[in-house]
Parts: structure tokens; sequence; C-alpha cells
């Protein structure tokens, strides 16, 4: 699955505690940037101002609703 969002520097401690939660790979990414997304400092360091894409390929209520709230209109 990939699901693009849109979060701040203030949401990354919630988005981190979330994704650490799930028994799956994760990565967040923008261009050609791709961290892990249950890494605090990896998460932080991308840019906000950009529209993100969450991979992934596993299910977490948690997760989705997470990813629901952060999701980007397309």
């Amino acid at each position: 699955m990939v699901k693009t969002i849109r979060m701040t520097q203030d949401d990354v401690q919630h988005f981190v505690d979330v994704t650490s939660k799930c028994d799956f790979d994760i990565d967040i990414s923008y261009n050609r940037y791709v961290v892990d997304a249950k890494s605090f400092l990896g998460v932080y360091g991308l840019d906000f101002r950009m529209p993100l894409k969450v991979s992934y390929d596993g299910y977490n209520e948690g997760l989705e609703e997470l990813l629901r709230k952060f999701a980007v209109a397309c």
C-alpha cells in the first residue's frame, strides 16, 4: 500500500509511536529520500512542506486511522 499524507513537525512523535507498534516494515518518503517510518530522527529530518508517501505491506487499525487523519485529498 502507498498513501500520501501531510503532517507537521509537531505530529512526528505521535506518528512514530503508532508506526512502532506495527509488526511490518513502513517507509516514508518524498522525492528520492526514503526513511524508516519507525525512526524518530529519520522522520523528523523530512521536508514537511512536501506531501509524504507512506509505503507498507500489512494492516494495523491504529495506522490506518492515523493515515486517514493525515491524508492528502487526491
